[in-house]
């Protein structure tokens, strides 16, 4: 018999098998990277999309969900842990085969997905977005991670606590190292108490609603899927899969989607003492909308009128939507805060939630840890600075500014406001500090004042932090 007669036929070209849950994760992962989009902002249209052509149902939708949130989480980690496994740097690895990497990573350390389903759904997803000859180099890849796990990789792949402490917890908990040093000064304290606030900043947040007062209560939110808030009177928190847009006070505008660190700071600058008159308040920074739209129910309760400015003006249009139906007076301005046009001693009330790095909102926004660099902080401090003089010179003699952060670098909160007190780059402010603590009866851990810093893994909450400042002369 002939040598071509033996050969065997070659096999049939096997199309790879789409997998839309696994196609839209890749998207929404592509999107972050070249885009510098946000997955809260890019994920909820490609849902929304995937739904309306009959490709996804609710347990579908909740995969894509876990596994772009989940590969972003722990993004440093698997990229040590791919690192081992190749014979390249990192840096060299095309930027889309590292996210189809990151994404099995996640599926085989990271959910109870099985090994062999892991691999061989991210090898089909390879086939499809990146072609069949970096698919094997995928396939290898994989392969030798699911031979351990998580735990395993991580004793293999991190430095030892006691020879770098820093680096060993970034590989950990997938957090910069820069972000680890800022966070752990910001908090003092040992090992336990960081390795809490870099595991929480890893966890999936709850979602939680806002019952704005004189518009709507909590027990109209309260139903089998929620349970009650913490801390603040107006919250209600949402069970997981909860659906915050299927309640009717949510669709109306008169509840809302809002973390109660948010809540707590505009229930503070509200109930902080002051003499004399308590008619116009100020958000100087009012975007998205959400403390406006508190700040704006409870000023209404007292006859207060609400100036919500932001500077953007696609943001200010979110606020006017956040507002709509308040039932007191409001006006929302965009206007650059740092160049009002209102008159100084204007407001007895001043709300300053400054620009910042962020770091306080890794839970929701977790990409946002491999975004900033360290000397994003000093690009930001002159705008904080002088937002914090403005707020101070809108303020009446005896009135109340509330400074606030959704970050604890300390180069963002406490740091500013004695700089802007002290006069270091710019004229002395006469103000005293108003101890925030008692404005957050019940909140425990609140640290010795006079401002108060909150933090994930102690109060459930963003890591927002709020001073509270009286104009004196």
């Amino acid at each position: 018999m002939s040598e071509q007669a033996n050969r065997r036929p070659p096999k049939p070209y096997r199309r790879p098998k789409k997998d839309p849950v696994r196609i839209l994760a890749f998207e929404a992962l592509r999107a972050v990277d070249e885009r510098d989009a946000y997955a809260n902002l890019v994920l909820p249209p490609l849902l929304k999309k995937a739904r309306e052509k009959g490709d996804f149902d609710g347990r579908d939708a909740a995969l894509a969900t876990e596994l772009v949130y989940g590969t972003l989480r722990r993004q440093g980690t698997y990229d040590a842990i791919v690192s081992a496994c190749i014979d390249r740097p990192l840096r060299e690895v095309d930027p889309p085969v590292l996210d189809v990497l990151s994404l099995g990573a996640h599926q085989l350390l990271g959910t109870r997905i099985p090994s062999h389903a892991a691999v061989s759904a991210s090898v089909e997803l390879a086939r499809v977005v990146l072609g069949d000859g970096r698919a094997k180099f995928v396939n290898a890849v994989l392969r030798k991670i699911a031979q351990n796990d998580l735990d395993t990789w991580v004793a293999q792949v991190a430095p030892p606590y006691e020879d770098d402490a820093e680096d060993h917890l970034a590989v950990v908990h997938s957090h910069p190292r820069w972000v680890v040093s800022a966070l752990w000064d910001a908090l003092g304290g040992g090992r336990a108490g960081i390795e809490d606030l870099l595991e929480a900043d890893n966890e999936r947040p709850e979602v939680t609603l806002v019952a704005r007062p004189g518009r709507a209560t909590t027990e109209e939110l309260t139903g089998e899927d929620t349970l009650p808030g913490r801390w603040s009177p107006y919250a209600v928190r949402l069970a997981e899969g909860g659906e915050p847009g299927a309640i009717e006070a949510v669709k109306e505008g008169r509840a809302g989607v809002q973390d109660e660190g948010s809540q707590l700071v505009a229930i503070a600058l509200a109930n902080a003492p002051l003499e004399g008159r308590d008619e116009r308040w100020l958000d100087g920074c009012a975007g998205p909308g959400g403390k406006a739209a508190l700040l704006g129910a409870l000023a209404a309760q007292r006859g207060a009128a609400l100036l919500a400015s932001e500077k953007q003006p696609h943001r200010a249009r979110l606020v006017e939507r956040a507002l709509a139906g308040n039932p007191g007076p409001y006006q929302v301005i965009a206007a650059d805060g740092t160049r009002p046009p209102w008159r100084p001693g204007s407001f007895d009330r001043v709300l300053m939630d400054v620009p910042c790095s962020g770091l306080g909102a890794l839970r929701r926004r977790p990409e946002a840890r491999w975004r900033r660099r360290p000397e994003d902080m000093d690009g930001f401090a002159p705008l904080q600075r002088g937002l914090l003089r403005e707020a101070l010179s809108a303020v009446r003699v005896g009135g109340v500014v509330g400074y606030a952060t959704c970050s604890p670098h300390l180069a963002e909160t406490r740091v500013v406001v004695e700089d802007v007190l002290k006069g270091r780059g710019g004229p002395a402010v006469e103000a005293e500090w108003i101890d925030v603590r008692p404005l957050m009866p019940g909140v425990p851990g609140l640290g010795d004042g006079p401002d108060v810093q909150l933090w994930p893994h102690l109060h459930g909450t963003d890591a927002m932090y709020l001073a509270l400042l009286r104009r004196t002369a």
